[in-house]
Protein backbone atom coordinates (compact mmCIF):
# COMPACT_ATOMS: atom_id res chain seq x y z
CA UNK A 1 0.00 0.00 0.00
CA UNK A 2 2.92 2.31 0.77
CA UNK A 3 4.31 1.87 -2.74
CA UNK A 4 0.92 2.75 -4.24
CA UNK A 5 0.89 6.04 -2.29
CA UNK A 6 4.29 6.86 -3.72
CA UNK A 7 3.48 5.90 -7.28
CA UNK A 8 -0.08 7.28 -7.57
CA UNK A 9 0.01 11.05 -7.10
CA UNK A 10 -3.42 12.20 -8.35
CA UNK A 11 -6.94 11.53 -7.10
CA UNK A 12 -9.38 9.45 -9.07
CA UNK A 13 -11.60 12.52 -9.41
CA UNK A 14 -8.75 14.49 -11.00
CA UNK A 15 -7.91 11.59 -13.30
CA UNK A 16 -11.56 11.25 -14.38
CA UNK A 17 -11.75 15.00 -15.06
CA UNK A 18 -8.57 14.81 -17.15
CA UNK A 19 -10.05 11.90 -19.10
CA UNK A 20 -13.08 13.91 -20.22
CA UNK A 21 -10.87 15.94 -22.54
CA UNK A 22 -10.25 12.62 -24.30
CA UNK A 23 -14.01 12.07 -24.35
CA UNK A 24 -14.41 15.28 -26.38
CA UNK A 25 -11.77 14.17 -28.84
CA UNK A 26 -13.25 10.71 -29.38
CA UNK A 27 -16.86 11.94 -29.51
CA UNK A 28 -16.17 14.74 -31.96
CA UNK A 29 -13.72 12.86 -34.14
CA UNK A 30 -16.08 9.91 -34.44
CA UNK A 31 -18.95 12.17 -35.53
CA UNK A 32 -16.67 14.10 -37.89
CA UNK A 33 -15.17 10.95 -39.44
CA UNK A 34 -18.52 9.25 -39.84
CA UNK A 35 -20.52 12.09 -41.36
CA UNK A 36 -18.44 14.95 -42.84
CA UNK A 37 -17.20 13.14 -45.98
CA UNK A 38 -20.40 11.10 -46.23
CA UNK A 39 -22.58 14.23 -45.97
CA UNK A 40 -20.86 16.11 -48.79
CA UNK A 41 -20.71 13.13 -51.14
CA UNK A 42 -24.12 11.50 -50.59
CA UNK A 43 -26.34 14.37 -49.40
CA UNK A 44 -24.86 17.54 -50.91
CA UNK A 45 -23.85 15.59 -54.04
CA UNK A 46 -20.30 16.93 -54.34
CA UNK A 47 -18.18 15.00 -56.84
CA UNK A 48 -16.21 12.10 -55.28
CA UNK A 49 -12.88 13.39 -56.58
CA UNK A 50 -13.53 16.87 -55.15
CA UNK A 51 -14.50 15.34 -51.80
CA UNK A 52 -11.25 13.40 -51.87
CA UNK A 53 -9.27 16.50 -52.85
CA UNK A 54 -10.78 18.49 -49.97
CA UNK A 55 -9.75 15.78 -47.52
CA UNK A 56 -6.25 15.56 -49.00
CA UNK A 57 -5.79 19.32 -48.53
CA UNK A 58 -7.17 18.93 -45.02
CA UNK A 59 -4.69 16.10 -44.36
CA UNK A 60 -1.75 18.16 -45.63
CA UNK A 61 -2.73 21.14 -43.48
CA UNK A 62 -3.33 18.75 -40.59
CA UNK A 63 0.09 17.17 -40.99
CA UNK A 64 1.87 20.53 -41.18
CA UNK A 65 0.15 22.37 -38.34
CA UNK A 66 0.39 19.54 -35.78
CA UNK A 67 4.18 19.50 -35.29
CA UNK A 68 4.30 23.29 -35.61
CA UNK A 69 1.70 23.66 -32.86
CA UNK A 70 3.66 21.25 -30.70
CA UNK A 71 6.88 23.14 -31.31
CA UNK A 72 5.36 26.57 -30.59
CA UNK A 73 3.39 25.58 -27.48
CA UNK A 74 6.39 23.81 -25.93
CA UNK A 75 7.91 27.25 -25.31
CA UNK A 76 7.24 29.26 -22.12
CA UNK A 77 4.97 32.32 -22.29
CA UNK A 78 4.07 35.08 -19.85
CA UNK A 79 1.09 33.08 -18.61
CA UNK A 80 3.05 29.84 -18.08
CA UNK A 81 4.07 30.53 -14.46
CA UNK A 82 0.48 31.07 -13.33
CA UNK A 83 -1.57 28.88 -15.68
CA UNK A 84 0.89 26.24 -16.86
CA UNK A 85 2.26 25.25 -20.22
CA UNK A 86 -0.78 23.26 -21.51
CA UNK A 87 -3.93 24.47 -19.78
CA UNK A 88 -4.21 27.88 -21.53
CA UNK A 89 -3.99 26.27 -24.96
CA UNK A 90 -6.66 23.75 -24.02
CA UNK A 91 -8.98 26.65 -23.22
CA UNK A 92 -8.08 28.63 -26.35
CA UNK A 93 -8.56 25.62 -28.63
CA UNK A 94 -11.51 23.84 -27.03
CA UNK A 95 -14.52 26.11 -27.54
CA UNK A 96 -13.77 27.25 -31.14
CA UNK A 97 -13.11 23.62 -32.06
CA UNK A 98 -16.59 22.41 -31.12
CA UNK A 99 -18.18 25.49 -32.72
CA UNK A 100 -16.37 24.78 -36.01
CA UNK A 101 -18.06 21.36 -36.24
CA UNK A 102 -21.40 23.11 -36.78
CA UNK A 103 -19.97 25.22 -39.61
CA UNK A 104 -19.11 22.10 -41.62
CA UNK A 105 -22.80 21.30 -42.03
CA UNK A 106 -23.83 24.76 -43.27
CA UNK A 107 -22.61 24.73 -46.91
CA UNK A 108 -23.78 27.37 -49.42
CA UNK A 109 -27.15 26.56 -50.97
CA UNK A 110 -25.97 26.13 -54.57
CA UNK A 111 -26.33 23.45 -57.22
CA UNK A 112 -23.64 20.76 -56.63
CA UNK A 113 -22.81 20.65 -60.35
CA UNK A 114 -22.78 24.35 -61.27
CA UNK A 115 -21.48 25.46 -57.87
CA UNK A 116 -19.20 22.52 -57.20
CA UNK A 117 -16.12 24.66 -56.57
CA UNK A 118 -18.01 26.92 -54.15
CA UNK A 119 -19.12 23.91 -52.12
CA UNK A 120 -15.63 22.45 -52.36
CA UNK A 121 -14.12 25.69 -51.01
CA UNK A 122 -16.55 25.78 -48.07
CA UNK A 123 -15.90 22.12 -47.26
CA UNK A 124 -12.12 22.60 -47.39
CA UNK A 125 -12.04 25.81 -45.33
CA UNK A 126 -14.36 24.59 -42.59
CA UNK A 127 -12.61 21.25 -42.07
CA UNK A 128 -9.22 23.00 -41.99
CA UNK A 129 -10.58 25.45 -39.42
CA UNK A 130 -11.94 22.52 -37.44
CA UNK A 131 -8.53 20.88 -37.55
CA UNK A 132 -6.59 23.97 -36.45
CA UNK A 133 -8.46 24.22 -33.15
CA UNK A 134 -8.55 20.43 -32.73
CA UNK A 135 -4.76 20.37 -33.03
CA UNK A 136 -4.29 23.18 -30.52
CA UNK A 137 -6.45 21.26 -28.06
CA UNK A 138 -5.22 17.71 -28.55
CA UNK A 139 -1.48 18.29 -28.95
CA UNK A 140 -1.46 19.91 -25.53
CA UNK A 141 -3.82 17.37 -23.97
CA UNK A 142 -1.69 14.44 -25.10
CA UNK A 143 1.53 16.24 -24.14
CA UNK A 144 0.17 16.61 -20.60
CA UNK A 145 0.00 12.83 -20.06
CA UNK A 146 3.70 11.85 -19.81
CA UNK A 147 4.57 15.02 -17.91
CA UNK A 148 1.78 14.94 -15.32
CA UNK A 149 1.68 11.16 -14.78
CA UNK A 150 5.19 9.78 -14.28
CA UNK A 151 5.13 6.16 -13.05
CA UNK A 152 4.05 3.09 -15.04
CA UNK A 153 1.51 2.30 -12.34
CA UNK A 154 -0.13 5.71 -12.51
CA UNK A 155 -0.03 5.79 -16.29
CA UNK A 156 -1.84 2.45 -16.45
CA UNK A 157 -4.31 3.63 -13.85
CA UNK A 158 -4.99 6.82 -15.81
CA UNK A 159 -5.31 4.85 -19.02
CA UNK A 160 -7.65 2.41 -17.28
CA UNK A 161 -9.92 5.42 -16.57
CA UNK A 162 -9.22 7.37 -19.73
CA UNK A 163 -9.90 4.56 -22.19
CA UNK A 164 -13.42 3.63 -20.97
CA UNK A 165 -14.38 7.32 -20.97
CA UNK A 166 -12.82 7.74 -24.42
CA UNK A 167 -14.60 4.62 -25.66
CA UNK A 168 -17.84 6.01 -24.28
CA UNK A 169 -17.18 9.18 -26.28
CA UNK A 170 -16.35 7.23 -29.42
CA UNK A 171 -19.50 5.20 -29.36
CA UNK A 172 -21.75 8.09 -28.35
CA UNK A 173 -20.27 9.94 -31.31
CA UNK A 174 -21.47 7.10 -33.50
CA UNK A 175 -24.66 6.09 -31.66
CA UNK A 176 -26.32 9.45 -30.92
CA UNK A 177 -25.90 11.54 -34.12
CA UNK A 178 -27.65 8.91 -36.29
CA UNK A 179 -30.73 9.27 -34.10
CA UNK A 180 -31.05 12.83 -35.45
CA UNK A 181 -30.05 12.03 -39.03
CA UNK A 182 -32.48 11.15 -41.80
CA UNK A 183 -30.94 10.02 -45.07
CA UNK A 184 -31.99 12.47 -47.78
CA UNK A 185 -32.61 15.33 -45.31
CA UNK A 186 -29.69 17.80 -45.20
CA UNK A 187 -31.14 19.81 -42.30
CA UNK A 188 -31.07 16.74 -40.06
CA UNK A 189 -27.27 16.82 -40.23
CA UNK A 190 -27.24 20.36 -38.88
CA UNK A 191 -29.50 19.22 -36.04
CA UNK A 192 -27.06 16.49 -35.06
CA UNK A 193 -24.20 19.02 -35.20
CA UNK A 194 -26.00 21.21 -32.66
CA UNK A 195 -26.49 18.22 -30.39
CA UNK A 196 -22.80 17.29 -30.69
CA UNK A 197 -21.87 20.85 -29.73
CA UNK A 198 -23.93 20.71 -26.51
CA UNK A 199 -22.48 17.37 -25.40
CA UNK A 200 -18.90 18.49 -26.07
CA UNK A 201 -19.43 21.82 -24.28
CA UNK A 202 -20.53 20.00 -21.11
CA UNK A 203 -17.55 17.63 -21.34
CA UNK A 204 -15.19 20.58 -21.82
CA UNK A 205 -16.27 22.15 -18.52
CA UNK A 206 -15.93 18.79 -16.73
CA UNK A 207 -12.37 18.40 -18.05
CA UNK A 208 -11.03 21.75 -16.81
CA UNK A 209 -9.97 20.78 -13.23
CA UNK A 210 -8.11 17.65 -14.36
CA UNK A 211 -6.19 19.36 -17.16
CA UNK A 212 -4.60 21.89 -14.80
CA UNK A 213 -0.90 21.21 -14.34
CA UNK A 214 0.86 20.57 -11.05
CA UNK A 215 2.74 23.65 -9.87
CA UNK A 216 5.84 21.60 -9.13
CA UNK A 217 5.96 20.50 -12.78
CA UNK A 218 5.47 24.06 -14.00
CA UNK A 219 8.31 25.33 -11.80
CA UNK A 220 10.57 22.46 -12.85
CA UNK A 221 9.89 23.18 -16.51
CA UNK A 222 10.58 26.91 -16.19
CA UNK A 223 13.81 26.17 -14.35
CA UNK A 224 14.92 23.75 -17.05
CA UNK A 225 14.14 26.32 -19.77
CA UNK A 226 16.98 28.47 -18.48
CA UNK A 227 19.45 25.67 -19.14
CA UNK A 228 18.11 24.32 -22.44
CA UNK A 229 19.67 25.47 -25.66
CA UNK A 230 17.01 26.51 -28.15
CA UNK A 231 17.07 24.44 -31.33
CA UNK A 232 15.27 24.82 -34.62
CA UNK A 233 12.10 22.95 -35.45
CA UNK A 234 13.75 20.96 -38.26
CA UNK A 235 16.69 19.98 -36.09
CA UNK A 236 14.28 18.63 -33.48
CA UNK A 237 12.38 16.82 -36.22
CA UNK A 238 15.53 15.10 -37.53
CA UNK A 239 16.59 14.17 -34.03
CA UNK A 240 13.19 12.58 -33.26
CA UNK A 241 13.37 10.47 -36.40
CA UNK A 242 16.66 8.96 -35.22
CA UNK A 243 14.89 7.38 -32.25
CA UNK A 244 14.07 3.86 -33.45
CA UNK A 245 11.31 3.12 -30.94
CA UNK A 246 9.55 6.39 -31.71
CA UNK A 247 9.64 5.76 -35.47
CA UNK A 248 8.28 2.23 -35.01
CA UNK A 249 5.48 3.58 -32.85
CA UNK A 250 4.44 6.36 -35.21
CA UNK A 251 4.40 3.94 -38.16
CA UNK A 252 2.07 1.60 -36.27
CA UNK A 253 -0.06 4.56 -35.19
CA UNK A 254 -0.33 5.74 -38.80
CA UNK A 255 -1.51 2.28 -39.90
CA UNK A 256 -3.96 2.11 -37.01
CA UNK A 257 -5.39 5.51 -37.90
CA UNK A 258 -5.89 4.36 -41.51
CA UNK A 259 -7.94 1.49 -40.07
CA UNK A 260 -9.95 3.77 -37.78
CA UNK A 261 -10.56 6.49 -40.38
CA UNK A 262 -11.55 4.03 -43.09
CA UNK A 263 -13.86 1.95 -40.91
CA UNK A 264 -15.65 4.82 -39.19
CA UNK A 265 -16.11 6.70 -42.44
CA UNK A 266 -17.44 3.54 -44.09
CA UNK A 267 -20.11 2.59 -41.55
CA UNK A 268 -22.71 5.04 -42.86
CA UNK A 269 -22.04 3.91 -46.45
CA UNK A 270 -22.46 0.29 -45.34
CA UNK A 271 -25.75 0.88 -43.58
CA UNK A 272 -27.22 2.93 -46.43
CA UNK A 273 -25.98 0.99 -49.46
CA UNK A 274 -25.04 -2.53 -48.29
CA UNK A 275 -27.67 -3.16 -45.61
CA UNK A 276 -30.18 -0.73 -47.15
CA UNK A 277 -31.30 0.46 -43.72
CA UNK A 278 -31.91 3.84 -42.10
CA UNK A 279 -29.25 5.83 -40.23
CA UNK A 280 -30.45 4.74 -36.78
CA UNK A 281 -29.21 1.21 -37.60
CA UNK A 282 -25.69 2.56 -37.06
CA UNK A 283 -26.44 2.97 -33.36
CA UNK A 284 -26.77 -0.74 -32.59
CA UNK A 285 -23.65 -1.59 -34.58
CA UNK A 286 -21.57 0.86 -32.58
CA UNK A 287 -23.25 -0.10 -29.32
CA UNK A 288 -22.03 -3.67 -29.86
CA UNK A 289 -18.53 -2.28 -30.37
CA UNK A 290 -18.82 -0.29 -27.11
CA UNK A 291 -19.89 -3.34 -25.12
CA UNK A 292 -16.98 -5.35 -26.50
CA UNK A 293 -14.44 -2.66 -25.60
CA UNK A 294 -15.82 -2.02 -22.12
CA UNK A 295 -15.93 -5.75 -21.28
CA UNK A 296 -12.35 -6.24 -22.43
CA UNK A 297 -10.65 -3.23 -20.78
CA UNK A 298 -10.53 -4.65 -17.20
CA UNK A 299 -9.21 -7.93 -18.61
CA UNK A 300 -6.51 -6.23 -20.68
CA UNK A 301 -5.65 -3.98 -17.72
CA UNK A 302 -5.01 -6.97 -15.45
CA UNK A 303 -3.12 -8.75 -18.21
CA UNK A 304 -0.91 -5.71 -18.84
CA UNK A 305 -0.04 -5.41 -15.14
CA UNK A 306 0.64 -9.13 -14.85
CA UNK A 307 2.85 -9.31 -17.95
CA UNK A 308 4.43 -5.88 -17.24
CA UNK A 309 5.54 -5.66 -20.85
CA UNK A 310 3.86 -2.85 -22.78
CA UNK A 311 5.49 -3.91 -26.05
CA UNK A 312 4.16 -7.48 -25.88
CA UNK A 313 0.58 -6.47 -24.99
CA UNK A 314 0.61 -3.91 -27.83
CA UNK A 315 1.64 -6.59 -30.35
CA UNK A 316 -0.94 -9.12 -29.17
CA UNK A 317 -3.87 -6.69 -29.10
CA UNK A 318 -2.86 -4.99 -32.37
CA UNK A 319 -2.64 -8.30 -34.22
CA UNK A 320 -6.14 -9.23 -33.04
CA UNK A 321 -7.46 -5.80 -34.10
CA UNK A 322 -6.19 -6.44 -37.63
CA UNK A 323 -7.49 -10.00 -37.86
CA UNK A 324 -10.93 -9.44 -36.33
CA UNK A 325 -11.90 -6.83 -38.93
CA UNK A 326 -11.50 -9.33 -41.81
CA UNK A 327 -15.08 -10.78 -41.75
CA UNK A 328 -16.44 -7.37 -42.76
CA UNK A 329 -14.86 -7.88 -46.20
CA UNK A 330 -17.77 -10.16 -47.14
CA UNK A 331 -20.51 -9.79 -44.51
CA UNK A 332 -23.82 -8.24 -45.60
CA UNK A 333 -26.03 -9.42 -42.72
CA UNK A 334 -26.94 -6.90 -40.02
CA UNK A 335 -26.77 -9.39 -37.12
CA UNK A 336 -23.42 -10.83 -38.19
CA UNK A 337 -21.95 -7.36 -38.59
CA UNK A 338 -23.08 -6.50 -35.05
CA UNK A 339 -21.44 -9.67 -33.70
CA UNK A 340 -18.24 -8.90 -35.61
CA UNK A 341 -18.06 -5.37 -34.20
CA UNK A 342 -18.52 -6.78 -30.70
CA UNK A 343 -15.62 -9.22 -31.17
CA UNK A 344 -13.50 -6.50 -32.76
CA UNK A 345 -14.20 -4.32 -29.72
CA UNK A 346 -12.72 -7.02 -27.46
CA UNK A 347 -9.38 -6.58 -29.23
CA UNK A 348 -9.67 -2.82 -29.64
CA UNK A 349 -9.96 -2.36 -25.87
CA UNK A 350 -6.46 -3.77 -25.36
CA UNK A 351 -4.90 -1.72 -28.12
CA UNK A 352 -6.46 1.54 -26.88
CA UNK A 353 -5.31 0.72 -23.36
CA UNK A 354 -1.67 0.48 -24.47
CA UNK A 355 -1.45 3.48 -26.83
CA UNK A 356 -0.68 6.11 -24.18
CA UNK A 357 1.66 4.03 -21.97
CA UNK A 358 3.73 2.87 -24.97
CA UNK A 359 3.97 6.39 -26.36
CA UNK A 360 4.88 7.70 -22.90
CA UNK A 361 7.75 5.19 -22.83
CA UNK A 362 9.10 6.63 -26.09
CA UNK A 363 8.77 10.15 -24.69
CA UNK A 364 10.73 9.15 -21.58
CA UNK A 365 13.50 7.70 -23.74
CA UNK A 366 13.73 10.93 -25.73
CA UNK A 367 13.99 12.96 -22.51
CA UNK A 368 16.89 10.81 -21.29
CA UNK A 369 18.68 11.09 -24.63
CA UNK A 370 18.22 14.86 -25.05
CA UNK A 371 17.88 16.13 -21.49
CA UNK A 372 14.77 18.09 -22.52
CA UNK A 373 11.03 17.61 -22.11
CA UNK A 374 9.45 18.14 -25.54
CA UNK A 375 6.12 16.33 -25.15
CA UNK A 376 4.21 18.84 -27.27
CA UNK A 377 6.70 18.58 -30.10
CA UNK A 378 6.69 14.78 -30.07
CA UNK A 379 2.90 14.72 -30.01
CA UNK A 380 3.00 17.07 -32.98
CA UNK A 381 5.32 14.67 -34.81
CA UNK A 382 3.01 11.78 -33.98
CA UNK A 383 0.03 13.75 -35.25
CA UNK A 384 1.94 14.67 -38.42
CA UNK A 385 2.23 11.03 -39.46
CA UNK A 386 -1.17 10.07 -38.10
CA UNK A 387 -2.81 12.75 -40.21
CA UNK A 388 -1.35 11.17 -43.31
CA UNK A 389 -3.94 8.47 -42.59
CA UNK A 390 -6.62 11.03 -43.50
CA UNK A 391 -5.03 11.41 -46.93
CA UNK A 392 -4.85 7.62 -47.27
CA UNK A 393 -8.53 7.33 -46.41
CA UNK A 394 -9.52 10.14 -48.81
CA UNK A 395 -7.48 8.66 -51.67
CA UNK A 396 -8.87 5.16 -51.10
CA UNK A 397 -12.45 6.45 -51.05
CA UNK A 398 -12.05 8.71 -54.08
CA UNK A 399 -10.23 6.11 -56.18
CA UNK A 400 -12.45 3.21 -55.14
CA UNK A 401 -15.67 5.14 -55.73
CA UNK A 402 -14.48 6.40 -59.11
CA UNK A 403 -13.33 2.97 -60.31
CA UNK A 404 -16.45 1.16 -59.07
CA UNK A 405 -18.94 3.71 -60.43
CA UNK A 406 -20.25 5.15 -57.17
CA UNK A 407 -22.97 7.72 -57.94
CA UNK A 408 -22.89 10.84 -55.74
CA UNK A 409 -26.23 11.74 -54.15
CA UNK A 410 -27.92 8.50 -55.27
CA UNK A 411 -30.20 6.42 -53.04
CA UNK A 412 -28.85 3.10 -54.35
CA UNK A 413 -25.57 1.84 -55.81
CA UNK A 414 -24.51 -0.91 -58.23
CA UNK A 415 -23.10 -4.25 -57.06
CA UNK A 416 -19.61 -3.11 -58.08
CA UNK A 417 -19.94 0.10 -56.05
CA UNK A 418 -21.12 -1.94 -53.05
CA UNK A 419 -18.01 -4.13 -53.37
CA UNK A 420 -15.95 -0.95 -53.33
CA UNK A 421 -17.50 -0.05 -49.97
CA UNK A 422 -16.42 -3.47 -48.62
CA UNK A 423 -12.88 -2.69 -49.76
CA UNK A 424 -12.53 0.55 -47.81
CA UNK A 425 -14.59 -0.77 -44.89
CA UNK A 426 -12.39 -3.79 -44.11
CA UNK A 427 -9.83 -4.99 -46.67
CA UNK A 428 -7.68 -1.84 -46.73
CA UNK A 429 -7.85 -1.35 -42.92
CA UNK A 430 -6.84 -4.98 -42.27
CA UNK A 431 -3.81 -4.80 -44.59
CA UNK A 432 -2.53 -1.56 -43.06
CA UNK A 433 -2.95 -2.76 -39.46
CA UNK A 434 -1.11 -6.04 -39.96
CA UNK A 435 1.77 -4.31 -41.74
CA UNK A 436 1.98 -1.78 -38.89
CA UNK A 437 2.13 -4.51 -36.24
CA UNK A 438 4.89 -6.32 -38.14
CA UNK A 439 7.05 -3.17 -38.30
CA UNK A 440 6.41 -2.47 -34.62
CA UNK A 441 7.40 -6.04 -33.65
CA UNK A 442 10.54 -5.79 -35.76
CA UNK A 443 11.89 -2.40 -34.66
CA UNK A 444 10.33 -1.28 -31.35
CA UNK A 445 13.10 -1.99 -28.81
CA UNK A 446 11.78 -0.62 -25.50
CA UNK A 447 11.74 -3.83 -23.48
CA UNK A 448 10.70 -3.82 -19.78
CA UNK A 449 14.37 -3.76 -18.78
CA UNK A 450 15.08 -0.76 -21.00
CA UNK A 451 11.98 1.06 -19.70
CA UNK A 452 13.16 0.58 -16.10
CA UNK A 453 16.61 1.91 -16.99
CA UNK A 454 15.06 4.99 -18.60
CA UNK A 455 12.81 5.74 -15.62
CA UNK A 456 15.75 5.40 -13.22
CA UNK A 457 17.76 7.82 -15.34
CA UNK A 458 14.84 10.30 -15.36
CA UNK A 459 14.84 10.32 -11.56
CA UNK A 460 18.58 10.92 -11.51
CA UNK A 461 18.19 13.82 -13.96
CA UNK A 462 15.20 15.14 -11.99
CA UNK A 463 13.20 15.36 -15.23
Amino acid sequence: MENEVIKIHHSRRSIASYSFAGFIWEFLVMAFSAYSYFYYETEVGLNSLLCGLAFIIYAIWNAVNDPLMGYLTDRPFKFTKKWGRRFPWLLIGGFPWIISYILIFTPPDVNPQDGAWIIFAWFTITICLYDTFATLFMVNYDALFPDKFRSDEERRMVTGTRVPIAVFGTVLGAVLPPLFIEFGNEQSYLLQAGFVFLICLIALFISLPGTREDQVRIDSYLESCEEIEKTSFFKEFRRALKQKAFVAYIFLYFCYMVLVRSMTSSIAYSVRYILKMEANAISLIMLAFLVGVLISIPIWYKLANRINNNRKVMIISGTLVGLFVSPLIILEDYTLIIITLFIWGLAEGGFWLMLSPVFADTIDESVVETGERREGLYNGFLAFFARLAIAAQAISFAVTHTLTGFVEGADTQSDLAVWGIHIHLALIPMIFMLIGIFIFWKFYDLTPKRVQEVQLKLKQLKL
